[in-house]
């Protein structure tokens, strides 16, 4: 049974171990991030920027219930995170394992605060509140999205899955391509909407906080298993494929 379960696994056989199972569940802590950010913090995305720079737009042009400033705020802390994790990457390009590890737990405490001002304010957040959780989890999320595209695991972006539905599109038999790989995009689909179901859920029928607090739960696992599985430099950890020439 195990073995047929691990020949099903998309990626079985990529030679990238268990990273992809890893960037699975970051794609899961994106839903429950951006659930939190969208239906309690006004309408702003702190991890899907195209999304994002959209609101910017609609704020810009006098559309109710968003806000300019908000959008701006996780738009610059979100290129300030991924700054930072691509500066990690640089560090530890040499060592996936490690790389993944390393930029999980640095991520990490910055939900774990927005976990504790998110529980401390109370809903509905406004002023100072609202914004450092706008912050924080923008910093997170821009780590996040750097790391998955300096590991360049095929169709696992963790925050965006535009180019990833196109593919499963774009790419199908009656499309008249080759088929490519649909089944590690329906996963990364599917693991974000279970991520945003289970993080509205949360918010709508407990509290922003017990969203956040899964998330960061999830988060501190994938550092774990990333440092104890890179352990004794199995053959996955080697950086010897290429970075993406852009993100999707």
């Amino acid at each position: 049974m195990a073995a047929r379960l691990r020949d099903a696994w998309p990626w079985s056989g990529s030679g990238h171990g268990p990273l992809p199972a890893l960037l699975v569940t970051l794609t899961v802590v994106t839903g429950l991030v951006d659930a939190v950010s969208y239906l309690a913090l006004g309408h702003v995305f702190v991890a899907n920027m195209t999304g994002n720079v959209v609101f910017l737009g609609f704020a810009l042009a006098g559309a109710p219930g968003l806000s300019a400033p908000a959008s701006l705020a996780a738009l610059g802390a979100f290129l300030a995170g991924a700054a930072a994790g691509g500066r990690i990457g640089a560090r530890l390009a040499a060592h996936r394992g490690h790389h993944l590890r390393t930029a999980t737990a640095l991520a990490l405490p910055a939900v774990l605060a927005a976990t504790l001002v998110a529980g401390l304010a109370g809903t509905p957040f406004s002023g100072g509140p609202r914004y450092a959780l706008i912050v924080l989890l923008a910093l997170a999320m821009g780590a996040q999205n750097a790391t998955a595209r300096r590991l360049a695991v095929p169709d696992l972006t963790t925050t965006v899955l535009t180019q990833t539905l196109t593919g499963v599109a774009a790419d199908s038999r009656l499309a008249g391509g080759g088929g490519g790989r649909p089944g590690r995009r329906v996963i990364a689909v599917l693991a974000m909407g279970l991520g945003a179901l289970a993080g509205a859920l949360l918010v709508l029928h407990a509290e922003a906080f017990v969203s956040l607090a899964l998330a960061a739960a999830l988060m501190a696992t994938v550092a774990l298993v990333a440092h104890r599985l890179s352990a004794g430099e199995p053959a996955w950890v080697a950086a010897d494929r290429p970075i993406p020439a852009r993100s999707p």
